[in-house]
């Protein structure tokens, strides 16, 4: 007997990695193993040293296939069993073991856009539908659009494993927002692109696309972003609230090194409006969506807890997003 094992990996698109996946037929009792790929055809290699190799990193069940089949979440390494340079899990793995200590856990809020013939989900062919303001977490066939293609991927997620702690409607048509954790620094990161895969290939079975763009559509519409949540073991505890304020003042002391690596197209999204802080700007506050990082009301009053970075897109590597908040926060705790 046999079971097939879906490889799931990251390639090298300058900017923003796509995700690739190809299956392996495994004998039962086997794990997976390693795998080679062809680099050349994935902006990882050239022609003449076409090989790369998939290295497995988590394992969960396959809830498209079923049965004793299994998504793999990979790193791509070289040959000589180094990590490719494109491999961006390999610098997380390291900060994930140095700042261990201080139990940092993130909750991502994954925000897309449903696609259809080049237009966002439920737009009219021509023109715009009505302006937003009852989209958010809306109900009705008038403001609500794909929501048989979001309750299966909810129910792939959670029959994957995955830490799903929730979904919403989101504030422009054809918006969806799905949340991953309170994790680790790689489980975080492993768990929302498998999430993501798992997004793309349920979309196939309904011919809709979606995207991460982080403004899909252009003007007086909101942007796609993937607010990280984060805390440290010191920010839940008593007396955390000191905590969290130093976290906000170390993010935005290097506040420009942060918004060069929260994703593509940022400048687009981060202009001052539709619940952003400039991109060239840099602010905290309780309970304020127009700020870089919110601090929640909850949060302030009970004096610990977490902050919310509303900066990064949802374009976002989590691997270099997650390794860079555990770095200038933890790092200036240390």
């Amino acid at each position: 007997m046999v079971y097939k094992a879906e490889y799931i990996w990251i390639d090298g698109t300058p900017s923003a990695g796509k995700l690739r996946s190809k299956t392996k037929i495994i004998e039962d009792g086997e794990e997976p193993g390693i795998w080679g790929f062809d680099g050349s055809s994935t902006n990882q290699a050239t022609g003449d040293k076409s090989d790369c190799v998939l290295k497995p990193a988590s394992i969960f069940p396959d809830p498209i296939r079923g049965g004793d089949d299994v998504l793999v979440m990979c790193e791509v390494m070289l040959v000589d069993g180094k990590p490719h340079p494109t491999n961006t899990r390999a610098a997380a793995a390291k900060t994930a073991k140095k700042y261990k200590k201080h139990e940092p856990l993130f909750g991502i809020e994954q925000e897309f856009t449903l696609m259809k013939n080049g237009r966002p989900y439920g737009f009219p062919p021509a023109g715009y539908p009505e302006p937003q303001g009852g989209y958010y977490c809306g109900v009705g066939e008038d403001e609500i659009h794909g929501r048989p293609m979001i309750e299966d991927h909810l129910e792939a997620c959670l029959s994957a494993g995955l830490s799903i702690s929730g979904i919403n409607a989101e504030v422009m048509p054809g918006q969806w927002e799905f949340q991953v954790g309170p994790l680790g620094l790689l489980e975080v990161s492993d768990q929302l692109w498998v999430a993501r895969w798992l997004l793309y290939r349920i979309g196939e079975d309904y011919g809709i696309a979606a995207t991460l763009d982080a403004k899909p559509a252009k003007g007086d519409w909101n942007g796609a972003g993937a607010h990280t949540n984060f805390s440290t073991k010191e920010m839940r505890e008593e007396g955390g609230y000191k905590y969290i304020e130093a976290g906000c003042k170390a993010l935005g002391a290097k506040a420009a090194l942060h918004i060069s690596n929260y994703g593509t197209g940022i400048e687009d999204r981060l202009t001052g409006a539709h619940e952003t802080q400039r991109h060239d700007q840099f602010s905290y506050g309780v309970s304020d969506r127009g700020a870089s990082i919110r601090i929640p009301w909850q949060v302030a009053v009970d004096k610990r807890g977490y902050l919310e970075d509303r900066r990064p897109n949802a374009n976002i590597d989590p691997y270099v997003v997650a390794r860079l908040m555990v770095e200038t926060i933890c790092g200036a705790m240390s």
